[in-house]
């Protein structure tokens, strides 16, 4: 069978998957917000109802945030929900919680020792010794040029 330009180009634009990028980055920016706006009622939540000062309610909406986040990633939600809202669920503080959470919870079988804690970083490690050694660099050029 021999196929000329047009209906090559058909056959292909058939078996090509269509681009979900617009729909995608709109489910990211739906979930991240949400999040965010999560953490903000959670703060707002912490600041009026508890009396708690404004620069001890973000650490501690934050800290909410995290034990959210590895609570929904123990029950099998978390990666359910990344699914629908891609990077918007990556991108913020339950991301890294996530990354951290589900290497340990993928090796419990193996043990305390030899399988959640010599497995716990391995997404979140590197994203950590960069971040020391990047920030040890900063603050090493910033003793020098001061």
């Amino acid at each position: 069978m021999k196929y000329d330009k047009d209906s090559y180009k058909q056959v292909v634009d058939e078996y090509t998957p269509k681009n979900k990028m617009l729909k995608n980055c709109v489910w990211a920016f739906i979930f991240g917000g949400a999040i965010c706006l999560l953490g903000e009622i959670i703060k707002n939540v912490l600041m009026s109802g508890f009396n708690i000062a404004e620069q001890d309610a973000g650490p501690m909406s934050s800290v909410i945030l995290i034990a959210l986040s590895a609570l929904l990633t123990g029950l099998g939600w978390y990666d359910k929900l990344g699914k629908i809202g891609g990077a918007g669920t990556v991108v913020p503080i339950t991301g890294f919680a996530n990354s951290v959470v589900s290497p340990a919870l993928e090796y419990k079988r193996e043990g305390y020792i030899l399988g959640t804690a010599s497995n716990i970083f391995k997404l979140a490690g590197p994203v950590l010794v960069f971040g020391y050694f990047s920030s040890f660099i900063v603050g090493v050029l910033s003793l020098l040029f001061s």
